[in-house]
């Protein structure tokens, strides 16, 4: 579900403050969140990589913090030159989901190839061998968002390729949310009635927010997901964490401003007032993996 209790962030932040001048590594401690801008992180090699493709990790693998992650194996931006072409790529134990930030290309999706363009979203299940291409004169961009998972699952593998594009999915007011916010729900768990897509083991909703200037998606936190907020468009102050005396910590954001939150972190979004304001703002919850000691 998209609504959850609201919740002020605790534990987490107090801990941080209490430490907050010695070393994280030295006290075993995780950040409660972590900021990257998408234009300001640099390329890695990484598998999927090659000399017409670049990969930018914002967080998870390749990222200097992947350790703060724990269901998120990867989620990062792909970068196809004209003419150019990814490797190709497979995971056993890896679902995968890539939005098309910009440009058109082809996704090569086993033995079947697939015309892809911007606002593109498609779900990509482990054991099936993937990539993209580039025939165009533009550069192709898609964002990548990895989940590892859990030993003993029953995977439920679609018998095709599950693909669809923003512009088909209605925009909604989801439960209790503010009638500012608008959703499209694009990907869900596998028992999702409400998503267009319903494939995910690990991610338990994709989906994207158009707030209106002055508008707001209500801060609150979940007890058992992890969650990336993505800016596409507009500006406002992004939720992430707060302290004891139950006041949000707000940061100023723009396009390409990403966020990550652990469980139980407070998280939301306030859009400007001004025309510029108007946001849209990709989100992906997945489930934390709870094991003993973490």
């Amino acid at each position: 579900m998209l609504s959850s209790r609201r919740f002020v962030s605790v534990f987490f932040p107090a801990v941080l403050a209490v430490t907050a001048s010695l070393p994280l590594q030295s006290q075993g401690v995780a950040p409660t969140f972590l900021h990257r801008q998408i234009d300001a992180v640099q390329p890695r090699p990484l598998d999927v990589t090659t000399a017409s493709c670049r990969y930018k990790p914002l967080f998870g693998l390749g990222d200097a913090q992947a350790d703060a992650v724990r269901g998120i194996a990867r989620f990062g931006e792909i970068i196809v030159d004209p003419g150019g072409v990814s490797a190709k790529v497979l995971y056993p134990v890896e679902e995968q989901i890539y939005f098309v930030l910009k440009g058109s290309g082809t996704l090569h999706y086993d033995s079947a190839k697939q015309p892809i363009k911007a606002d593109d979203f498609m779900y990509l299940p482990p054991g099936i061998e993937h990539g993209v291409s580039n025939p165009s004169d533009k550069p192709l961009r898609v964002l990548v968002m990895g989940y590892n998972i859990p030993q003993g699952t029953k995977l439920q593998i679609p018998s095709q390729l599950l693909i669809a594009n923003t512009s088909d999915v209605k925009k909604q007011v989801v439960g209790n949310h503010p009638g500012s916010t608008l959703y499209q729900l694009l990907v869900g768990d596998t028992n999702s009635k409400r998503d267009v897509i319903a494939a995910g083991h690990v991610v338990t909703s994709l989906f994207i927010m158009t707030i209106a200037p002055g508008g707001t998606n209500t801060p609150h936190a979940h007890p058992s997901d992890e969650e990336i907020y993505l800016i596409l468009e507009g500006k406002g102050e992004m939720v992430a964490g707060g302290g004891m005396d139950g006041i949000e910590g707000r940061h100023p954001v723009a396009p390409g401003d990403a966020y990550f939150v652990r469980p139980f972190t407070t998280v939301g979004y306030y859009a400007d007032k001004s025309p510029a304001g108007q946001s849209r703002v990709l989100a992906v919850r997945s489930r934390y993996p709870r094991t003993a000691g973490r």
